[in-house]
């Protein structure tokens, strides 16, 4: 039987940080192969309307900026596979990953799986993202500039994105399905200080008001069963992520919160796997981060290449 094609890199994610290290990878000589499940962007194609990306002054959607790199990095010889990754043997040499579309072979793997949003689990709310329902208050709170917004959850998440749209909202409102946050106590002060955040306490979010877009929320009081409706221009849920690292579990180490964990080398506990993007420990998951993440695993392949760590 004839060896196997081993690639000197698999990508598994087209996402900011995906793209961008397959970029890198071609660029840099290497034979690099993008794995994306769907389409070029990850969740970041989910996104309508992208201010917060240097070099577009006047925003771009995020379907088409994920094209953008996702063809950037084909220009230089990266390859693309559209196929969905069911399991890898990571510690394996070469690596292998078993996919819809067969067994691939890498001398290196960048993990650049991301980290979905967790939903509420409304009727027509995948249908109403990015029409007034969002995920991310530092990516899309400036389209709600001037108008009002709901911020769902109670942890620190949720206390840092309703104090981040008080400065550009004219009203957010609050809502939590207990009487108190499970914020952290710092956020409470701030909180409570802000003329223009309001609470509605011991309430859930149970349905989504509007056709196209969102106009409004139904809401129902947990204690008394009451329920009312509540205008606004946008909803922001805020309860949490989950990292999608299933590909990891049990090869690679992970936190609590099931992040694999890399530092800013994004060196994973695996020689010659990286973790890239949402997936990996980090104090902030943006799309410039995961673009820097992305340049600064094929820095560290191509050290583990020539035989380095």
């Amino acid at each position: 039987m004839s060896e196997p094609h081993v690639y000197d890199m698999i990508v598994v994610g087209g996402g900011p940080g995906g793209c961008t290290a397959a970029l890198y990878a071609a660029r840099a000589g290497l034979e690099v192969l993008l794995l994306e499940k769907l389409s070029a962007g990850g969740q970041m194609a989910l996104t309508e309307q992208v201010d917060n990306y240097p070099g577009f002054e006047k925003g771009v959607d995020g379907f088409s900026l994920g094209e953008k790199m996702q063809r950037q990095a084909e220009r230089f010889g990266a390859k693309t596979l559209y196929a969905q990754v069911e399991r890898a043997d990571l510690a394996a040499s070469p690596k292998a990953l078993y996919t819809t579309g067969g067994v691939l072979y890498a001398r290196t793997v960048v993990l650049a799986t991301g980290a979905d949003p967790r939903r509420l689990g409304l009727e027509r709310e995948q249908a109403l993202t990015g029409r007034g329902v969002a995920y991310c208050a530092a990516c899309d709170g400036m389209r709600y500039k001037g108008g009002t917004v709901v911020v769902v959850g109670g942890g620190n998440s949720a206390a840092a994105d309703a104090l981040l749209l008080s400065r550009v909202a004219k009203k957010v409102i609050l809502v939590h399905r207990r009487d108190t946050l499970r914020a952290t106590r710092v956020y409470h002060q701030p909180l409570g200080q802000s003329g223009n955040i309001e609470f509605r306490w011991n309430t859930v979010v149970e349905g989504l008001l509007g056709d196209d877009r969102l106009t409004g929320v139904a809401l129902r009081d947990v204690r008394t069963g009451e329920r009312t409706s509540l205008s606004c221009d946008g909803l922001f849920v805020s309860v949490g992520r989950a990292p999608a690292s299933g590909l990891a579990r049990g090869q690679l180490a992970l936190d609590e919160a099931g992040y694999i964990l890399a530092d800013e080398t994004t060196r994973t506990s695996l020689a010659g796997v990286y973790a890239v993007g949402d997936v990996r420990t980090k104090p902030l998951r943006q799309i410039a981060t995961a673009v820097a993440d992305g340049a600064t695993a094929v820095q560290m392949a191509e050290e583990y290449l020539a035989g380095g760590a």
